[in-house]
């Protein structure tokens, strides 16, 4: 068994980044000890890996780091031979790693580093939200030092392998290989689902937009919707599993109970469409989540409100999903999502920018940083929704759109990590969507489980 000495502060915040490394990543056992040393020191085959510290050591008394005067004020680039990239950004440490008398000695803080990522601390400190009180990719310390579409964590992990690799080449790990998550949030799954519904629209096309061929195409569709000539443009249900099934895939969805705020309450859980729907979703294999509502993020009550509203009008046993809007609170959401024996979660990505917001591809167990406590709650990190680009880029083109989801796939695919990809029911038979809903095709027909071992 690997024995790692720590030093004898920020004990559990210590032991968490190692288990999740070394249990959750490598499936190598540990045994963590705390000494009156200064570093973390990696003990394997009669020789040593030191891992300089250069954060915990600074604030030896608890939870005394979550200060904004803490966050890295300037990221530099490590090279070396122990890297899978050309560089690696070294966010609390220095930039030498070397080998001395058959001992290897790193002064990047690699631990502290990948604790900052995975727990998202920064945005607990942070009083810098959006007008949905959201943390945004542009105030973050990876946009701000432009390694937001980088997994560092994943490539800390490369660096802290091929270092224990350098000094025991028998030692093993677990074997990953690369996974796509298909997900949708249901947020309306109907356009037409009333009298009144869509009539907004049609209306702005005449008065604002002085379109009255569009108002017309709408209100023609609407009435062929009402009179079952035509199906709604937002129930594109059996087109995505089809297109999952197809690909060998799974879709993910995940349903809303009733809310609280004019973002919420689209349809009713217990309504006949929705009921059918969900028969068809099991029938056919897929999976179905839950997408609390947009006041639930930190109002637990509220949200053990909506879970069993939905576990009675679905008759299924919600374990996973994804906040609404993507609205999250370090660490309370996450807190509440575990008091309610959630499996995991899929809302830390960004709403404004795709990328690695937790800075890895993998399902990792999180961490409240208040209470202190290694969760049983997992962190699935979502990677790219198509809202960020058409909400956030309003004028990218598509073929600009696919490059930049494929790169991050490539990079997903080089870690075999999990590329948590979400679209929505409705970003399809819509003006707004028209240029850039072929691409979800595409991505899915390239990215297909049929061929992989």
């Amino acid at each position: 068994m690997l024995i790692i000495e720590i030093p004898n502060n920020n004990i559990a915040e210590r032991t968490y980044i190692i288990n999740v490394f070394y249990k959750e990543f490598l499936d190598i056992e540990v045994k963590i000890k705390t000494y009156g040393g200064k570093n973390y020191i990696i003990n394997l085959n009669n020789k040593k890996i030191e891992v300089e510290d250069h954060f915990f050591n600074h604030y030896k008394e608890e939870l005394s780091y979550l200060n904004e005067e803490n966050l890295p004020k300037n990221i530099s680039y490590s090279e070396s031979k122990f890297l899978v990239e050309d560089n690696i950004p070294v966010i609390f440490g220095n930039t030498e790693v070397y080998k001395k008398e058959g001992n290897i000695y790193c002064e990047i803080d690699l631990f502290a580093s990948s604790f900052f990522m995975l727990t998202r601390w920064e945005e607990y400190i942070s009083n810098k939200k959006d007008s949905h009180n959201r943390f945004s990719a542009f105030n973050s310390v990876a946009h701000k030092f432009n390694f937001l579409d980088r997994p560092v964590v994943n490539e800390y992990l490369e660096l802290l392998w091929n270092m224990m690799l350098f000094i025991d080449d028998s030692i093993i790990r677990k074997n990953k290989s690369f996974s796509f998550l298909v997900t949708h949030d249901v947020d309306v799954p109907e356009k037409y689902n009333s009298i009144k519904s869509g009539l907004r629209e049609i209306v702005a096309d005449v008065v604002k937009r002085v379109n009255f061929l569009g108002a017309y195409k709408k209100l023609a569709n609407k009435i062929k919707v009402h009179l079952n000539y035509n199906k709604d443009p937002y129930d594109t249900f059996n087109y995505l599993m089809r297109l999952s099934e197809k690909n060998n895939l799974k879709s993910y969805f995940f349903f809303m109970g009733k809310g609280l705020t004019p973002f919420d309450n689209f349809y009713d859980s217990k309504s006949d469409f929705i009921h059918k729907l969900i028969v068809k979703i099991k029938e056919a294999g897929h999976e179905i989540g839950m997408h609390p509502t947009y006041n639930s993020y930190n109002n637990k009550e509220q949200f053990k409100k909506e879970k069993i509203e939905l576990e009675t009008s679905l008759k299924v046993n919600l374990k996973f999903g994804r906040q609404h809007y993507l609205r999250f609170e370090v660490p309370g959401t996450w807190q509440i999502w575990e008091d309610e024996q959630m499996d995991w979660d899929s809302t830390l990505g960004f709403a404004d920018k795709e990328g690695f917001r937790c800075g890895v591809c993998y399902t990792y167990s999180v961490f409240n940083i208040l209470t202190r406590k290694h969760l049983r709650l997992k962190e699935k990190p979502l990677i790219v929704m198509e809202g960020s680009f058409i909400n956030y880029q309003p004028n990218i083109k598509p073929a600009e759109m696919k490059l930049k989801i494929d790169t991050l796939i490539n990079t997903v695919k080089k870690y075999n990590g999990e590329f948590v990809f979400l679209w929505h029911n409705n970003s399809f038979n819509t003006e707004m969507w028209v240029k850039y809903a072929h691409l979800y095709k595409n991505i899915l027909n390239e990215n297909s489980n049929n061929n992989r071992s």
